[in-house]
């Protein structure tokens, strides 16, 4: 069956078909709003090309079925929203202390707590500072589009596997439930033996493998740790962004996600007022785009960062900036869905600043 040329679909939809152009072979989840729409579409898709769909009976069951398909080489995923993301935190650091590539989206929602369905960024946090135990990174990627929910779905799949590491596709309850076009496009040159040379599939003719996340000979621990830091640090090349109108601007907006969108509607309606202002919408929250931020300092812009939380992605923006400037803040309360003109004041106030 050829690929249509243009489809108009839900974020999670394009989710969900991108990660069948990228591959994967399993889906463990569970349902919870607003995602639902992935297991949904996948518990029929995925066994129609060929994979396997599992309902797990919880989050937790899902993250570890997960770890299971990784160990085995398999192209596998798994979806969930804010509080069932916080259930799957044990197992995502035993795959990334054990080094097994799998991909993980959270469409996200308010909390904290239970909260509401509707859209927050309140998980910026515990997908790039690590949400479970010990000193480890996801490679996280935040879609602004539908399009690019499709796209960055088929590239987490690549890096997971390049880095032998969990991969996080953070969205939230707009991007998840909102319709745009998409162009669907399949990945060329998939690798068939890809994990075969590490996987547990079985050792005929071969020696035994073993993948583990537990190092308890004096020192082991020590060294799987530097060799996990020199992987993050080799990430660095993957840093990818987003930058609009940047060059003049006297103020640099920096958002992500779905409010890097709304944000660039403002800015558009503030462009034709006469006010310098432009976007830097980081695509990848780790790794971060410091230094493109630390070169806008530089040339003596000023920052203002927003948010649909109260203050987490701006620490990040602090620290890119910090031996040279400083970032104003604009939290968009979880629980209110923001529009263009929610942002006009905050802009405004920090270029008078």
């Amino acid at each position: 069956m050829s690929t249509p040329k243009r489809i108009f679909v839900k974020g999670n939809e394009a989710i969900s078909r991108g990660a069948l152009a990228a591959g994967m072979k399993c889906f463990f989840g569970y349902p919870i709003t607003p995602q639902n729409d992935i297991p949904e579409f996948l518990s029929q898709a995925l066994p129609d090309a060929g994979g396997q769909f599992v309902q797990a009976e919880s989050e937790v069951a899902a993250a570890n079925m997960l770890l299971g398909a990784a160990g085995c080489g398999i192209r596998a995923m798994t979806s969930s929203s804010s509080p069932g993301m916080s259930l799957k935190q044990e197992a995502i650091s035993y795959m990334a202390g054990s080094e097994l590539p799998g991909v993980l989206v959270n469409v996200s929602r308010g909390g904290p707590g239970l909260g509401d369905i509707g859209p927050s960024q309140g998980d910026y946090f515990q997908s790039v500072k690590g949400g479970g135990h010990g000193d480890y990174k996801l490679l996280v990627l935040a879609p602004g589009t539908v399009q690019e929910a499709y796209d960055l779905t088929i590239k987490a799949f690549d890096l997971a596997f390049k880095y032998r590491n969990p991969v996080l596709v953070l969205a939230d309850a707009i991007i998840g439930q909102m319709k745009e076009p998409v162009v669907p496009w399949v990945p060329e040159n998939l690798d068939p033996d890809e994990g075969q040379d590490w996987g547990l599939q079985g050792a005929t003719n071969r020696g035994p493998r073993l993948l583990k996340s537990l190092f308890l000979d004096d020192g082991a621990l020590a060294g799987q740790n530097l060799k996990l830091q020199a992987k993050y640090q080799a990430m660095q090349a993957e840093v990818d962004q987003e930058l609009f109108l940047t060059e003049d601007a006297e103020l640099i907006v920096v958002a992500f996600g779905s409010i890097g969108r709304i944000v660039k509607s403002t800015i558009r309606k503030l462009r034709a007022q006469g006010h310098k202002v432009g976007l830097v919408r980081p695509i990848t929250l780790f790794p971060f785009p410091s230094e493109v931020l630390l070169n806008l300092a530089k040339e003596g812009k000023r920052f203002l960062t927003i948010e649909h939380n109260m203050g987490q992605m701006v620490e990040d923006v602090r620290l890119s900036i910090r031996t040279v400037a400083d970032s104003a803040f604009h939290g968009q309360l979880p629980g209110n869905l923001p529009t263009p003109d929610d942002f006009e004041e905050p802009i405004l106030k920090a270029l008078e600043g």
